[in-house]
């Protein structure tokens, strides 16, 4: 049975990345509520902003990966809009623009709460949401995705919101920031670990392909180990003890690193990659219920 249009955009989108969009603004707009400095417009745009980012984004690497060769039928991952033949290439690049246009328009808005310096932080994420699979040195095929994500979708994303909304940074927004980023990064190893071998003959450089399965695997656990370290410091730091609720997650964290240790077929990794961007909004749900309790 042929998709609909809607259907065919809707899985272009990749929703099961877009709790790297939602989780630094949940989690960085808890924290200016807890600080009383919380501005509903202001992380709403935020929201609206990083959303976009990430559309845009999955929309560049649907049509760069298609360019380049990444996607093809060898691919065992979900089914890509460009390769598959479901959508033209010239139409995704158009939908690519339209949509970091979006992003670009939305972000300008912050400039009343944040200031201008928030035009180059706009602009920096929306070139770089380009370069991850696209242009002369593209970051996801040089090894360089996974940092891409922790620095966009955890320090910047979390720094931003909470900034347009206090005024300033502290400390704390970095013990919020760098957990989300990491978390938001395994999405990517997933992704990564399943795709390794067409990324492979494709030249797709990831750090899957320089480095193995079993570093893979090292980062994953080192990044879940750390993510769930920076609650415990948040609460004997501040005695704020509901900061601890996402430790809730460590039995669903640990059965993720068994799952990726085990896995056996594309089928189980693209039902981690969901598991994956879950556990990250259930932590920064937890984590900004911690912060306002």
């Amino acid at each position: 049975m042929t998709p609909s249009r809607v259907q065919i955009w809707f899985a272009a989108t990749r929703p099961r990345t877009l709790p790297a969009a939602v989780a630094p603004v949940l989690a960085g707009s808890a924290l200016a509520w807890r600080d009383g400095h919380f501005d509903g417009r202001a992380a709403g745009l935020c929201l609206t902003f990083a959303s976009l980012v990430q559309i845009g984004t999955n929309f560049a690497n649907d049509y760069y990966d298609f360019v380049q060769g990444a996607d093809t039928a060898a691919r065992v991952g979900p089914q890509r809009a460009v390769a598959s033949g479901l959508v033209a290439p010239l139409t995704m690049k158009r939908a690519m623009w339209l949509v970091f246009a979006l992003a670009f328009f939305s972000g300008l808005s912050l400039i009343a709460w944040g200031g201008p310096w928030l035009l180059a932080v706009g602009i920096a994420s929306i070139v770089c949401g380009i370069a991850y699979t696209g242009g002369p040195f593209p970051l996801g095929y040089n090894g360089l995705g996974d940092l891409f994500v922790f620095v966009f979708f955890g320090l910047i994303a979390v720094g931003a919101t909470y900034f347009v909304q206090a005024g300033q940074l502290t400390p704390q927004v970095w013990l919020v920031a760098v957990p989300i980023g990491l978390l938001a990064a395994n999405i990517l190893v997933v992704n990564n670990y399943r795709d390794v071998d067409t990324d492979r003959v494709a030249g797709k450089r990831t750090l899957v392909v320089r480095y193995g399965r079993g570093f893979a695997r090292a980062q994953f656990l080192v990044s879940l180990g750390l993510a769930f370290a920076a609650p415990v410091w948040l609460a004997t730091d501040e005695s704020r003890w509901w900061c601890l609720l996402p430790l809730l997650l460590l039995p669903m964290a640990r059965a993720h690193v068994v799952r990726l240790r085990d896995s056996k077929s594309p089928s189980e990794l693209i039902a981690l990659l969901g598991d994956t961007g879950k556990l990250l909004a259930l932590y920064a749900l937890l984590l900004a219920a911690g912060l306002v309790a």
